[in-house]
């Protein structure tokens, strides 16, 4: 797999908050043209991406924010609930959850239930990201 797509509406707090769990940029770009409408299957694509990548060097996302045609929103409720059909989650392993958790915070994650105890092996949780994507954290217990 080379990376998961995520359209956000705000490109420049979706870098920060997935800086804050130690991503990095890789770069950004303006996507648009003929290519892109072929490639996407829409017309008149004009977008900026930011890839971002993991600190391992083994997974990256790529964020997008579409400036035409116009986002498209949701369909269902909003936001949608984490057992949605079709719906995705991306879980990050992190070293310390409740420091992770304090500082995403900060820029607008909600914790969708509480952080739980998996047996004696990890801690985890969701939480609601930029654009209202879930995310899940895991923290490795001793």
């Amino acid at each position: 797999m080379d990376n998961v797509g995520i359209v956000v509406d705000d490109l420049d707090a979706a870098i920060a908050f997935f800086a804050e769990l130690g991503m990095e940029l890789e770069g950004r770009a303006r996507i648009e043209g003929d290519w892109a409408d072929r490639a996407v299957g829409l017309d008149g694509v004009r977008s900026e991406i930011a890839m971002m990548r993991t600190p391992d060097g083994h997974g990256r996302l790529e964020l997008m924010r579409y400036h035409a045609p116009a986002p498209a929103g949701a369909a269902g409720p909003d936001p949608a609930p984490p057992h949605t059909v079709g719906l995705h989650r991306v879980m990050f392993t992190v070293d310390d959850i409740d420091a992770t958790l304090a500082r995403l915070r900060g820029h607008g994650a909600e914790l969708l239930g509480a952080v739980a105890r998996y047996e004696d092996s990890h801690r985890l949780c969701y939480l609601r990201g930029p654009a209202g994507i879930i995310l899940a954290l895991a923290e490795q217990i001793g």
